[in-house]
Protein backbone atom coordinates (compact mmCIF):
# COMPACT_ATOMS: atom_id res chain seq x y z
CA UNK A 1 0.00 0.00 0.00
CA UNK A 2 1.76 3.18 -1.15
CA UNK A 3 -0.93 5.86 -1.10
CA UNK A 4 -0.53 7.90 2.08
CA UNK A 5 -4.30 8.28 2.57
CA UNK A 6 -4.73 4.51 2.42
CA UNK A 7 -1.93 4.15 4.97
CA UNK A 8 -3.59 6.73 7.24
CA UNK A 9 -6.99 5.06 6.88
CA UNK A 10 -5.61 1.59 7.69
CA UNK A 11 -3.60 2.85 10.66
CA UNK A 12 -6.71 4.54 12.08
CA UNK A 13 -8.72 1.35 11.65
CA UNK A 14 -6.04 -0.62 13.47
CA UNK A 15 -5.21 1.81 16.28
CA UNK A 16 -7.90 4.50 16.32
CA UNK A 17 -7.81 8.10 15.17
CA UNK A 18 -6.67 9.62 18.50
CA UNK A 19 -3.59 7.41 18.70
CA UNK A 20 -2.64 7.95 15.06
CA UNK A 21 -3.26 11.69 15.32
CA UNK A 22 -0.84 11.88 18.23
CA UNK A 23 1.70 9.77 16.35
CA UNK A 24 1.69 12.06 13.31
CA UNK A 25 1.56 15.24 15.41
CA UNK A 26 -1.92 16.45 14.48
CA UNK A 27 -5.26 16.64 16.24
CA UNK A 28 -7.91 13.98 15.91
CA UNK A 29 -10.10 16.59 14.18
CA UNK A 30 -7.46 17.09 11.46
CA UNK A 31 -7.13 13.35 10.91
CA UNK A 32 -10.91 12.96 10.75
CA UNK A 33 -11.32 15.84 8.29
CA UNK A 34 -8.45 14.53 6.16
CA UNK A 35 -10.04 11.10 5.92
CA UNK A 36 -13.40 12.66 5.01
CA UNK A 37 -11.77 14.85 2.37
CA UNK A 38 -12.90 18.05 4.07
CA UNK A 39 -9.64 19.29 5.63
CA UNK A 40 -9.12 22.94 4.68
CA UNK A 41 -5.55 23.23 5.98
CA UNK A 42 -2.23 22.35 4.36
CA UNK A 43 -2.80 18.80 3.16
CA UNK A 44 0.83 18.54 1.99
CA UNK A 45 1.97 18.90 5.60
CA UNK A 46 -0.41 16.16 6.73
CA UNK A 47 0.87 13.95 3.92
CA UNK A 48 4.46 14.62 4.99
CA UNK A 49 3.60 13.70 8.58
CA UNK A 50 1.96 10.44 7.50
CA UNK A 51 4.83 9.54 5.18
CA UNK A 52 7.37 10.09 7.93
CA UNK A 53 5.55 8.72 10.97
CA UNK A 54 3.62 5.85 9.39
CA UNK A 55 5.50 5.02 6.21
CA UNK A 56 9.08 5.43 7.43
CA UNK A 57 10.12 7.93 4.78
CA UNK A 58 13.16 10.02 5.55
CA UNK A 59 14.92 13.04 4.08
CA UNK A 60 18.60 13.85 4.08
CA UNK A 61 18.86 16.99 6.19
CA UNK A 62 21.96 19.10 5.53
CA UNK A 63 22.21 19.76 9.28
CA UNK A 64 20.93 16.57 10.96
CA UNK A 65 21.57 13.88 8.31
CA UNK A 66 18.76 11.35 7.73
CA UNK A 67 15.58 12.27 9.63
CA UNK A 68 11.90 11.26 9.32
CA UNK A 69 9.95 13.51 6.93
CA UNK A 70 7.63 14.79 9.65
CA UNK A 71 10.61 15.89 11.79
CA UNK A 72 11.89 17.87 8.81
CA UNK A 73 8.54 19.67 8.54
CA UNK A 74 8.53 20.30 12.31
CA UNK A 75 12.00 21.88 12.13
CA UNK A 76 10.85 24.10 9.26
CA UNK A 77 7.95 25.43 11.34
CA UNK A 78 9.93 25.91 14.54
CA UNK A 79 10.60 29.50 15.61
CA UNK A 80 14.05 31.00 15.79
CA UNK A 81 15.93 30.52 19.04
CA UNK A 82 19.39 32.00 19.54
CA UNK A 83 19.78 29.92 22.71
CA UNK A 84 20.23 26.71 20.72
CA UNK A 85 23.09 26.60 18.15
CA UNK A 86 21.47 23.73 16.26
CA UNK A 87 18.19 25.67 16.04
CA UNK A 88 20.12 28.67 14.66
CA UNK A 89 21.72 26.46 12.02
CA UNK A 90 18.38 24.86 11.08
CA UNK A 91 16.64 28.22 10.94
CA UNK A 92 19.18 29.51 8.44
CA UNK A 93 19.43 26.27 6.42
CA UNK A 94 15.77 25.17 6.13
CA UNK A 95 14.59 28.03 3.87
CA UNK A 96 17.06 27.11 1.12
CA UNK A 97 16.82 23.34 1.51
CA UNK A 98 15.28 21.26 -1.26
CA UNK A 99 12.87 19.79 1.32
CA UNK A 100 11.39 23.19 2.22
CA UNK A 101 7.58 23.06 2.32
CA UNK A 102 6.77 26.53 3.59
CA UNK A 103 8.10 28.82 0.93
CA UNK A 104 9.91 30.79 3.67
CA UNK A 105 13.12 31.93 2.01
CA UNK A 106 16.26 33.21 3.68
CA UNK A 107 17.94 36.35 2.40
CA UNK A 108 19.72 35.49 -0.84
CA UNK A 109 18.12 32.04 -1.00
CA UNK A 110 15.37 30.55 -3.06
CA UNK A 111 12.63 28.04 -2.35
CA UNK A 112 12.28 24.93 -4.40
Amino acid sequence: MSDWLDVLREACKASGQPKIAQRIGYSTAVVNATLKGSYKGDLQRVQTAVEGALMGQTVECPVLSAIPRQRCAEHQRAPFSSANPQRVQLYSTCPTCSHNLSGRVAAGGKSS
